[in-house]
């Protein structure tokens, strides 16, 4: 991939735009207080100079007390503002974090399957996680910090050069240069943070793919092997992390020494005005004390650049994802569909994936309330045919109708209401029985949980169960055996009372008189319900009304529907 330029990469900040507009107000209120904050901070050295020169020299201790209760006052009130913009700062911040997730997580809902095929779980979970954080963590500290820095910075530089410009300049001459150097280290910041994050997701996606094929690793023996894999990604991680420390270090550390080596300047010639009596003492301690808020202010902002441009590039791996293109989006004008009364047409149906055709020219007729078995050696394309008429997919040409009706011109809310696909290895949440039955369909009835239970055959694993449909599943439905997770996801398929079930190997793991049982349960539950099952089972094959075979990419209807249903 391309890396984007320097300015198309500043202008990744524009996908902030939209997210910071619903909070325009909350961050003028931010703005305005803050204002205030550095009003404050501005007063307290002036305010020592007026106790040096108006109240210590002269000795006067009613004016030493009426200056130092100001001093207080200025500095609880100063106090209470900063609290009062960082508390609303911090908590608009993470409201819009949250918006930020909620968006991705809606894109990502768009993408097709194939999206997932090709993109590792590890490196999605850093962008979701750690880059959104990331974006959050430099916007809650950055934005705040360069507004208050920036309205100090202004405020020390007017009260500098009215109090004496030759110190002023005095002060600042070795800026120019600290800046440049800075901008040289944060060049190799905004390198190295990129290399981070590829070698932190690749971490993650070791991490991800061991704990998944943990089973395996411990039957094989190979624990040994997958820690000297980790040692070795985590070796990368953390030789990136380093030089990147290193770099983030010299960035602050060159420019601040040549800050504060001009401190002396400032004290030669503001004493020698004060021995020659054209300075008074506490405009000296004064401009010191500005002068040290005006390096903290310089230090700070070009810290925060190397912040910036850690945010930019986790704002770029974000904004990558949002424009992946969903393969599969609504028509300009969709039309509503209730049921499907008559049929599910497949039309000349066509689909290539990557280089291989996985469908050619398909064409099958399947009426409703039929129960059609779909056969084929693994490869054929019977997975991609569910995947196509349940619209997770579009096919390259051709077209898929249900009565009559084109499913691009349906809306696909309706689609994936009526016409429902069970996985081969289906998911189930790390949660209840019940709340993977019931999953966003939380209204379900005691007496429709009970018949969909019965029906997949689910009944005595409840029965037997302690704590009944309250069990919890576990991680990915481990604490289930490869069945009874099969059966969770047909009783929850089944609570929807879908146009059309698809069925993906449904009975795989399940024994031969479980497998007859649910396989009568599902004809008799749902007679005007037509059942597309994908299966290798004879048993199921048999008590289909037609049997469909898929060979490289072709179908062959073996047998039509040769008997009504109830």
């Amino acid at each position: 991939m391309t890396r984007p330029s320097p300015v198309a990469q500043w202008r990744s900040y524009r996908l902030l735009l939209p997210f910071l507009r619903p909070y325009v107000y909350s961050l003028l209120f931010v703005v305005v207080v803050s204002l205030m904050a550095t009003c404050l901070g501005l007063a307290q050295p002036w305010l020592s100079k007026l106790m040096i020169d108006q109240a210590l020299l002269p000795r006067d201790m009613t004016a030493l007390v009426r200056i130092a209760v100001l001093m207080v006052v200025v500095a609880v009130a100063n106090y209470a503002l900063n609290i009062i913009a960082s508390y609303r700062y911090v908590a608009t911040s993470a409201a819009m974090l949250f918006d930020i997730r909620a968006a991705l997580l809606r894109h990502l809902q768009t993408l097709s399957p194939r999206f997932y095929s090709r993109f590792r779980l590890g490196d999605l979970m850093s962008r979701i996680n750690s880059d959104v954080s990331d974006i959050q963590r430099v916007t809650a500290d950055t934005l705040l910090s360069v507004i208050s820095n920036m309205m100090m910075l202004t405020g020390c530089v007017g009260i500098m050069l009215w109090l004496d410009w030759k110190l002023f300049v005095i002060s600042v001459v070795v800026i120019p240069g600290c800046v440049l150097l800075f901008l040289y280290y944060q060049r190799r910041i905004t390198a190295l943070t990129r290399q981070m994050r590829a070698r932190g997701a690749d971490l993650g996606c070791m991490l991800v793919d061991s704990l998944m094929g943990m089973r395996v690793i411990t039957s094989l023996n190979a624990g040994e092997q997958e820690v000297s894999r980790f040692h070795k990604c985590n070796t990368a991680f953390v030789s990136v992390m380093m030089r990147m420390q290193v770099a983030s270090f010299m960035a602050g550390a060159v420019p601040g020494t040549l800050l504060t080596a001009t401190t002396s300047g400032v004290v030669i010639y503001g004493g020698a005005q004060i021995i020659m009596g054209k300075m008074t003492v506490g405009t000296l301690v004064a401009f010191m004390t500005y002068q040290m808020r005006l390096f903290g202010p310089v230090q700070t902002l070009m810290g925060l650049v190397s912040g910036l441009s850690s945010a930019r590039v986790s704002l770029a791996r974000i904004l990558e994802l949002f424009e992946m293109r969903a393969d599969v989006v609504d028509s300009p004008d969709p039309v509503a569909l209730t049921r499907v009364a008559r049929e599910l047409r497949v039309t000349d149906v066509s689909l290539r994936h990557e280089t291989r055709e996985v469908l050619k020219r398909v064409n099958l007729l399947v009426p409703q309330g039929a129960f059609c078995a779909v056969l084929g050696p693994s490869g054929a394309g019977k997975s991609t045919l569910a995947d196509l008429i349940v619209r997770n997919l579009d096919p390259d040409s051709g077209r898929i109708t249900v009565d009559g009706i084109d499913i691009r011109d349906v809306k696909l809310s309706d689609v994936h209401r009526e016409i429902l696909l069970v996985d081969q290895s289906p998911h189930l949440f790390n949660d209840t029985i019940l709340a993977n039955i019931t999953f966003a369909f939380p209204a379900a009835s005691e007496a429709d949980v009970a018949r969909v239970v019965r029906l997949a055959g689910l009944e005595h694993l409840v029965a037997r169960l302690p704590h009944g449909l309250r069990t919890q599943v576990g991680e990915r439905g481990l604490a289930l055996s490869a069945g009874e997770r099969h059966r969770v996801a047909l009783a929850r398929a089944l609570l929807r009372h879908p146009s059309v079930l698809i069925l993906d190997e449904p009975t795989a793991a399940l024994d031969g008189e479980t497998e007859q049982l649910v396989a009568k349960g599902l004809r008799a539950a749902f007679p005007g319900t037509t059942l597309i099952v994908i299966t290798h089972k004879p048993a199921l094959a048999a008590m289909a009304d037609m049997v469909v075979t898929l060979r490289e990419g072709h179908v062959d209807v073996e047998r039509p529907a040769l008997h009504a249903h109830a």
